[in-house]
């Protein structure tokens, strides 16, 4: 999966959390919330996180290298486009800004990651 699509999907996994808290606050009932996020970071995961295969003669050592080796570029990006969102999040938030919301915050972070602000290398 590109880092632009993983950027993105952190962006919508923090969104549709927003609107689960705001029509909890709002009172409404369980039926009408929007569907919990769990399934949307899930299928990020499922998505991202590639198979690992382990010979059935490896070390505990082996293993967890294979592990690590495997993972910790999928969990890096995952890491880093959460550390984005909250950076953006937190800068609008300690400039004293009360002309935008966070939703409009992670839209404009959207649009950023689609025009390819964050792509590697720029």
């Amino acid at each position: 999966m590109e880092r632009a699509e993983v950027l993105k999907r952190v962006v919508g996994i923090l969104t549709d959390a927003q609107d689960i808290r705001r029509a909890a606050e709002a009172g409404e009932d369980e039926a009408e919330r929007p569907e919990p996020t769990a399934g949307v970071a899930t299928l990020l995961l499922n998505e991202m996180l590639p198979s690992i295969r382990v010979p059935a003669d490896a070390s505990p050592q082996q293993v967890a290298a294979l592990v690590a080796e495997a993972l910790g570029p999928a969990l890096h990006t995952m890491v880093s486009g959460f550390s984005l969102a909250f950076t953006s999040l937190a800068m609008v938030h300690d400039s004293g800004r009360t002309d935008i919301s966070s939703i409009e915050v992670l839209q404009q972070l959207a649009l950023e990651i689609e025009a390819g602000t964050y792509d590697e290398g720029q």
